[in-house]
């Protein structure tokens, strides 16, 4: 008789208390191996699939997709030691074992908090259980019947929703823009590959919704105009007619955790920033005459960025200060050993901080490489937690949204944040006569409790110089 098995939502580090499904890859029914991811979910910091650590059939799914779940909750259960469809299908009779250190199922090579390692990993393949769609749904096992727990999500085989056949939509940021404006992805049709429904397709289908709404509105509203023409209406009972209706928006996954963090920065860390206007053109020859030296085919180009975050380990080396962080706890600055240097990067899901570890042993290359890397993985919605935490120094390159200058807020618990703005064609008195060159506004934010002024300009004046006269960094290559 097989042994059902509960899967709870998993610790997944850095701190995280909750998750929000995004899309499950499973359905009930299904076989699953040992360590095979069967739902992926969205923390605050990054989307990740989460693997079952037991080998089985599943039974039964807790939470729909877009709903968010505590760490801690059940994630769904799994028949362990079914060796056919009778014996594994829902409903099965076996009494529910929350998280065995051993035995059959156990067994898991990822580790998880709370489940154990060993086992290798099974083939997948799906059972088809030969009953009707209405006696799919199991039985909830009595380990699960708790009224605080979330009510198991039963999908029949060959059924997403409740409905027939799977939705042709791969992004999970399509999937959740269409439940913020009830958009029904089951009556759309794709206009990618293969029918694919892309985010266009969803934008069209609520601007659609929205002039619906709209003509309906102004239908209704007719009689009502008609009727007002013969009186004089007040302004006030004009506006209380149409009343606007406010748009909340949830603060959570990555919106909640910046908002979170920027506030806790606002908050415990007294900040001071200063700034100067830097002429950039020598920088900028020097960036080309290093790609042109690497050929049409001779690899990656350098980039702007990729060069001032080299300027700014070489000038943490000299203002150690500045990579630290302070212990309120123990009312002390640590100084840290290494520089790993944040960048701040704009994606769909919102700002996020991937960190370049160990930047203080990089070469400009290399840096750049790196940052091209976590950039695209950012994009994708690819980044663990641990590519976003642990950053010791960030640099923030606010120029590429046209702007010139701000007053960046600290990515806290770090002391210093490092703010770039564009570089672009001015006046400036060059060797003693006016010139058109390419300047660029630099500002530096940091905490006052690890330095004073004197220290931060130092800091803020060599990058400076760094960026005028890039022959400076000679000296400590």
């Amino acid at each position: 008789m097989a042994q059902v098995l509960e899967f709870k939502l998993p610790d997944l580090g850095e701190g995280l208390t909750e998750a929000e499904i995004v899309r499950w890859l499973v359905e009930v029914g299904d076989v699953v191996a040992i360590d095979q991811p069967v739902v992926e979910v969205e923390t605050a910091k990054a989307m990740v699939e989460v693997p079952c650590p037991y080998g089985g059939v599943v039974t039964a799914r807790f939470g729909e997709e877009g709903s968010e779940l505590p760490v801690g909750a059940p994630l769904l259960t799994v028949a362990v030691g079914a060796t056919d469809a009778s014996s594994a299908a829902p409903g099965d009779d076996g009494a529910a074992a929350e998280e065995p250190s051993g035995g059959s199922g156990s067994g898991s090579g990822n580790v998880l908090v709370g489940y154990g390692t060993g086992a290798p990993a099974a083939r997948r393949r799906r059972i088809r259980p030969e009953r009707s769609t209405a006696s799919a749904a199991p039985a909830a096992p009595a380990a699960v019947s708790a009224p605080s727990r979330p009510a198991p999500v039963a999908v029949a085989v060959g059924e997403v929703n409740g409905r027939q056949g799977p939705v042709a939509v791969v992004s999970p940021l399509v999937r959740r823009l269409a439940r913020q404006h009830e958009i029904d992805l089951q009556g759309l049709t794709g206009s990618g590959p293969d029918g694919l429904i892309l985010r266009a397709d969803v934008d069209s289908a609520i601007r659609q919704a929205g002039q619906a709404t709209e003509a309906a509105t102004r239908t209704a509203a007719e009689p009502v105009v008609a009727e007002a023409s013969t009186a004089v209406a007040s302004p006030s009972a004009a506006g209380a007619a149409t009343p606007a209706t406010a748009e909340r928006i949830p603060l959570r996954g990555v919106r909640g955790a910046v908002a979170d963090k920027l506030s806790r920065s606002r908050s415990e860390i007294p900040d001071a920033t200063c700034w100067v206007d830097t002429d950039a053109t020598e920088l900028m020859a020097a960036r080309a005459a290093m790609n042109a030296a690497s050929g049409p085919s001779g690899g990656p180009k350098v980039s702007v960025l990729a060069l001032l975050a080299r300027i700014c380990t070489a000038a943490l080396a000299r203002y150690p200060e500045l990579n630290s962080t302070v212990d309120t706890a123990a009312r002390e600055i640590v100084r840290l050993p290494g520089v790993h240097l944040g960048f701040a990067a704009q994606t769909e899901r919102g700002l996020v901080v991937p960190v370049v570890r160990d930047a203080h042993t990089r070469n400009a290359e290399s840096i750049g490489a790196e940052i091209a890397r976590l950039t695209e993985l950012a994009r994708t919605g690819k980044l663990s937690p641990a590519q976003l935490t642990g950053g010791t120094f960030t640099l923030n390159n606010y120029g590429v949204f046209g702007v010139d200058g701000s007053t960046p807020i600290i990515n806290h618990p770090e002391a210093a944040m490092l703010g770039v703005g564009r570089i672009m064609p001015k006046p400036w008195v060059h060797q003693g006569e006016l010139a058109v060159r390419q300047v660029v506004q630099l500002s530096l934010t940091f905490d006052h409790r690890v330095c004073d002024g004197g220290t931060a300009g130092g800091f803020l004046r060599y990058v400076a110089d760094c960026v005028e006269q890039p022959a400076v960094l000679l000296r400590t290559l």
